[in-house]
């Protein structure tokens, strides 16, 4: 039996920049480099075939290139593929794969925000009181909306880095917004704001990775514009914090919300405001600043059992 490999499956047509530190890594830690796959291949329609050795470790075919591995760490998989990713998770965890992104329900659980809800909820995670919307009439929003206490965000189900999120305090940005999920097509939500200012009047929220239930990295977001949303694609401004100057409270919070999507690896936006609050869970936190050593070689390590 020939050496096997580990392979490091992204989507190969993201620009976040995770791949690149994830090689580092690899090499960090085992002093080779991984195998790269693109993992559009693997997705519906992709064509790349994934089977078992018969001798414990597993195949992965594509692109006329076959590769012998026991290992593979899968990560940048944009939201609005992961439907299309979860038959080659099944085949990875079916074939026996050393990896930590094999199981399609806690991603789509995170992915998804309204079945994000769904679980806090049945798990007492603390988060903003939220209103599911799918098509709704201009009069059923407006219900939900009033039922919130008029002073919302709202956000599709499924996305990322703050698009198509929107604060709305009247029914004119309500209506708005409704008008825009309809020509998108996408599901969405308001939830009540969550009144996250600092004393000068900006936003804030941290973001808090965790991983096999212990935290491994925390940052805080802050937000000029009280009506965008805390991501650094909007302006937000990040600062990496020690544990300890996280809130009381909030790195506990950060595992239960985790555990309540059943990930190992977890980017956790919170805030402390209103008794504190989770807003999302992300499945693949980008890195950022000392997240090589933070995160990205940790999350190596545990698929590899050091």
């Amino acid at each position: 039996m020939g050496r096997r490999e580990l392979v490091l499956l992204t989507d190969h047509s993201s620009t976040e920049g995770s791949r690149d530190t994830l090689v580092t890594a690899v090499r960090t830690v085992t002093g080779r480099a991984p195998v790269l796959l693109d993992a559009r291949h693997f997705m519906t329609g992709g064509g790349g075939r994934i089977g078992a050795d018969g001798a414990g470790g597993l195949c992965l075919e594509a692109a006329g290139r076959s590769v012998a591995a026991d290992t593979v760490v899968v990560y940048e998989i944009p939201p609005h593929r992961r439907r299309d990713f979860a038959s080659c998770q099944r085949l990875l965890r079916a074939c026996g794969a050393r990896s930590l992104g094999t199981d399609p329900q806690s991603w789509r659980a995170a992915t998804e925000k309204d079945i994000t809800v769904a679980c806090f909820t049945r798990d007492r995670v603390a988060h903003m009181p939220t209103v599911a919307l799918s098509r709704p009439s201009p009069r059923a929003a407006a219900e939900a909306f009033d039922r919130l206490g008029g002073d919302v965000w709202a956000r599709p189900c499924v996305g990322m880095g703050g698009d198509d999120v929107f604060h709305v305090t009247d029914h004119a940005q309500l209506a708005a917004a409704t008008r825009h999920y309809e020509q998108e097509g996408a599901d969405w939500l308001i939830a009540r704001d969550a009144r996250n200012f600092t004393p000068d009047g900006r936003r804030h929220q941290y973001r808090v990775v965790v991983l096999d239930g212990r935290v491994v990295r925390v940052v805080e977001h802050v937000q000029a514009d009280p009506d965008a949303p805390c991501n650094e694609s909007r302006g937000a401004v990040s600062t990496l914090l020690a544990d300890a100057e996280l809130p009381d409270g909030l790195a506990d919070l950060a595992i239960r919300a985790a555990a309540s999507l059943k990930l190992p690896l977890a980017g956790v936006d919170l805030a402390a405001e209103s008794g504190g609050v989770v807003f999302e869970v992300n499945v693949h936190p980008a890195f950022g600043h000392g997240a090589l050593e933070q995160v990205a070689v940790p999350y190596v390590v545990a698929h590899l059992g050091w």
